[in-house]
């Protein structure tokens, strides 16, 4: 008799643990899930899509994902971009992580 309590209080203790372990399986991924996410707020200077939001106009400007020279001279107000970079040999070919000059000529639209 005192060998079937005995079993019955094993399995009982690994059924426990199991429902623990799962628990605390499910808690870890929830964590993981949560920590990779970010808020977002209107003040990052982050590309998401194809929306490039607000970015200061340095001096060295590095053009992000959906940004036109364009676009950009509009932001930064340099009407000169294509002029005061030659390594811009075509205009229409401005990609992601390219590096131009900016020089402003009018007071930068970011800053109203």
């Amino acid at each position: 008799m005192a060998r079937t309590s005995e079993t019955k209080c094993l399995k009982t203790s690994l059924a426990i643990a199991d429902a623990a372990t799962c628990y605390c399986a499910i808690v870890l991924v929830a964590l993981i899930v949560l920590g990779t996410c970010k808020e977002e707020s209107p003040s990052d200077e982050t590309i998401r899509g194809s929306r490039v939001l607000n970015r200061p106009c340095d001096e060295i400007y590095v053009v992000g994902e959906g940004e036109t020279l364009h676009t950009i001279s509009d932001k930064c107000g340099d009407p000169f971009i294509v002029e005061q970079n030659p390594h811009i040999h075509d205009p229409d070919d401005v990609f992601p992580g390219l590096v131009i000059k900016i020089t402003p000529t009018k007071p930068n639209k970011s800053l109203r």
